[in-house]
């Protein structure tokens, strides 16, 4: 199991912008591609983007493409969300998550691929 610990959620405003970080154990990045989820209020857990651990390219939903940012700093072992143009369909909690997998299959990964979880950060996109 590896720990990973996102933070950077809280309340913001339509249009506002947020930047998600997951921080994760040292060489972590270099064993695993990154995934971020996000949960709303009765909604199934959906995939946002995922960066590969082999180049570093990150890969979105349709929804995110545009407006959010996926990139990772090894030195800090750290991936980060960066969402801007936020609106309420974007209130969820978003976790970040370890791929089993050197290069990401798409935006979307399986649960069967994924290692393991954070514990979730709060976005509220509200006026």
């Amino acid at each position: 199991q590896v720990q990973l610990v996102e933070s950077g959620g809280g309340l913001v405003q339509p249009g506002g912008s947020l930047r998600l970080s997951c921080a994760v154990p040292e060489f972590t990045l270099n064993h695993y591609s990154i995934a971020w989820f996000r949960q709303a209020p009765g909604k199934e857990r959906e995939g946002v983007s995922c960066i590969s651990k082999s180049d570093g390219k990150p890969v979105y939903v349709d929804s995110a493409k545009g407006r959010f940012t996926t990139s990772r700093d090894i030195a800090k072992s750290t991936v980060y969300l960066q969402m801007n143009s936020l609106n309420s369909e974007d209130t969820a909690v978003y976790y970040c998550a370890t791929v089993f997998l050197d290069s990401c299959p798409g935006p979307t990964v399986a649960t069967a691929l994924i290692g393991s979880w954070g514990q979730g950060t709060q976005v509220t996109v509200s006026s």
